[in-house]
């Protein structure tokens, strides 16, 4: 119960404080921010990298949730405001190749470190990574062309700040403990009355005050307000794949953790590939066609993967990813350079920072309802209504019942990813 805070408490930290950082990226630089996150990121590395107890592990966690606020949000902003109107798109799409790359190199690094060298290799080589990221930084990026600090609106919304901060810290506190003590259990129902409070308090705040934290008047705009659903339903379809599928390729397949950080590459390399060519045709063509024909494609991709049995092949897996990658990478540049289309240069920070808590919430809502999903379907069928018990199983009848669950979740996963789909076809073409 402890060790799941590690992982908790980095990512509620980083939910709390990405609009405030972004924010302040808009008032004091987007390029002192930065490199200020990557300094505190990587002290947090090197401290949980020592650490010689769970709590001073937590901790550390906390304070690299911290740096990594400071950079999520800014580097976007960044790009959008290097780049301009004319390749927005272009530049968007660039940076979803960078993600790729980690994508592809990440798992497959790790995998090794973790088979090898053992879990703390992890912290000491991101820490590592930290420092070289902060040394690039300090060097290469050019204050001028990072935007912010120019003085427009230097207000701060602390009241925002704080409500913001309660809002998701709550929302994101209860998916996380509701499939671990029930949805119906004091604490769950404790965060969610939290989160309608709090949620109603940073609406009529943000609504009332001069310079808001987040302009909500944005969501006024059509081509803001459906994009932001797509995206956040693109999401909420695609992280139960990748949170899944390693369950199902280690403990119904058999592979090993080092084998399946190989075994993703083709769809994260998709990813590198997609990118750039959506967010540079949508320059030249417009957005509506990459926004859709993205998510039918990564539904398309889900179809397949929701024929996944407990003897299935390999290759069922390989293209069902892919081609679900294939139309999430298509989509990704091009919607978020539509919703950006529609946002002032001086809340470039603010807002890129509001798309990363998107795409965060949409990941951990996912989460929660696939656990959910496949828990519930594991103890209807008489096993342990919990995702370890495949783990300390490998019966045929408790994979044949997590496989259900699986299936199911890919099914629902299909239907979010078909409303996200509708949603950017009300999106007007970047002509009109």
């Amino acid at each position: 119960p402890t060790t799941q805070w590690i992982v908790i408490g980095y990512g509620l930290t980083i939910a709390a404080l990405l609009l405030p950082m972004g924010r302040l990226s808009d008032i004091l630089g987007r390029k002192i921010i930065y490199v200020l996150g990557f300094i505190v990121f990587t002290t947090g590395g090197f401290l949980a990298a020592v650490a010689f107890n769970i709590e001073l592990l937590i901790g550390a966690k906390i304070l690299q949730g911290i740096g990594a606020a400071m950079t999520q949000g800014t580097s976007m902003a960044m790009v959008i405001y290097a780049f301009g109107d004319k390749d927005r798109g272009k530049a968007l799409g660039l940076t979803m190749s960078v993600v790729g790359i980690g994508a592809v190199v990440g798992p497959a690094i790790g995998g090794f470190l973790v088979d090898y060298l053992g879990w703390g290799s992890v912290l000491y080589t991101t820490a590592g990574l930290g420092v070289v990221s902060l040394i690039v930084a300090i060097v290469v990026l050019d204050t001028e062309r990072s935007g912010g600090g120019d003085g427009a609106n230097d207000h701060f919304d602390w009241l925002g700040a704080t409500f913001s901060a309660s809002t998701l810290i709550s929302l994101l506190l209860g998916m996380t403990l509701g499939s671990r003590y029930g949805w119906d259990s004091l604490p769950v129902i404790t965060a969610f009355a939290s989160f309608l409070a709090s949620a109603g308090f940073f609406i009529w705040w943000e609504l009332y005050v001069e310079s808001p934290m987040l302009d909500l008047r944005l969501f006024g705009t059509g081509l803001f307000a459906t994009g932001v659903l797509a995206s956040w339903l693109s999401f909420l379809g695609t992280q139960p794949v990748r949170f899944l599928i390693p369950f199902y390729l280690q403990f119904v397949l058999g592979f090993s953790p080092s084998a399946i950080g190989w075994i993703i590459v083709p769809s994260a390399f998709c990813m590198v590939i997609a990118g750039p060519i959506s967010g540079r045709l949508s320059d030249k063509y417009g957005w509506r066609i990459f926004n859709v024909g993205g998510m039918l494609v990564a539904a398309i991709g889900l179809l397949i993967l929701v024929n996944l049995g407990v003897k299935e092949s390999l290759m069922v897996v390989l293209v069902g990813m892919v081609v679900q990658t294939l139309g999430s990478g298509t989509f990704w540049p091009s919607n978020n350079s539509s919703v950006m289309s529609v946002v002032s240069p001086a809340s470039y920070g603010v807002v890129s920072s509001f798309m990363n808590l998107v795409r965060n919430s949409g990941n951990v809502v996912g989460i929660a309802i696939s656990t959910a999903i496949v828990t519930e379907t594991m103890g209807s069928l008489g096993h342990p209504p919990t995702l370890s018990a495949i783990n300390e199983s490998s019966g045929l009848s408790i994979l044949n019942a997590f496989t259900m669950g699986l299936k199911t979740t890919f099914w629902i996963c299909v239907g979010f990813t078909l409303v996200g789909a509708v949603a950017s076809l009300v999106v007007t073409t970047k002509k009109n």
